[in-house]
């Protein structure tokens, strides 16, 4: 029984377009372990976040297998990998993808009641993270009245709400000047300290240097 979180085998993909076909990802092999930290550099255009869409069941690949907790996602129905996407992966993006019409406290609630979490659990829980993030007095907040910095913080609060396996993100840091960037940087290494397995693709050495392992990708691979 492996301890990987999520294990990607030999994955490739490539996505059809009228001029020919175009290959994101070239055989790729990675794992996640439980209480990793990893973070994945590389140009613009590399597979990066092909990657994680793949890593993350948002996705499925050409070729090669992807295991989360020991499932071969492959196998699953889509309920069953929707379900994975719910409360076993935490997804923190560049540009937040909070919901405008929705207050600070609503956005990370939102994950909750969709993956079925009594109400009265789900508020304590989210006074518990807006606490964990420094934002218990913005919980009423939109997020036009919020930062970026505070924006992303929710975001990772939101991520965090059904306490999932492993969070992935996606140059979390690009929106934010160096300053606010390193305040998330080390919220990520609280998250990571508190358990959970961290996936990040970035182009803020900063960010990368943080993390216990360290990959580079070129052209669809990864560098041995």
């Amino acid at each position: 029984m492996t301890h990987a979180v999520v294990e990607a085998q030999g994955v490739s993909r490539v996505f059809p377009m009228p001029a020919g076909a175009v290959t994101a990802l070239r055989n790729v092999s990675l794992h996640v372990d439980r209480g990793d930290y990893v973070a994945i550099t590389g140009p613009s255009g590399c597979g990066k976040s092909t990657l994680l869409h793949l890593i993350g069941c948002v996705d499925s690949p050409s070729s090669g297998s992807i295991s989360f907790e020991n499932r071969d996602v492959a196998t699953l129905r889509e309920s069953e990998r929707s379900r994975i996407r719910l409360t076993r992966i935490g997804f923190v993006f560049q540009r937040f993808f909070l919901l405008p019409m929705l207050t600070a406290a609503e956005n990370i609630e939102l994950p909750q009641a969709e993956a079925g979490v009594p109400a009265t659990e789900r508020r304590q829980r989210t006074r518990e993270l807006l606490e964990y993030v420094d934002l218990a007095d913005r919980a009423g907040h939109l997020p036009s009245q919020l930062s970026g910095g505070e924006m992303q913080r929710v975001a990772i609060a939101r991520a965090l709400a059904n306490r999932p396996a492993l969070l992935v993100a996606d140059e979390p840091t690009g929106e934010l000047d160096d300053t606010t960037g390193n305040h998330v940087a080390d919220l990520f290494d609280r998250v990571h300290a508190d358990g959970t397995a961290i996936l990040v693709v970035t182009h803020n050495s900063a960010l990368a240097a943080r993390a216990s392992r360290r990959l580079a990708m070129k052209s669809g691979s990864l560098m041995p």
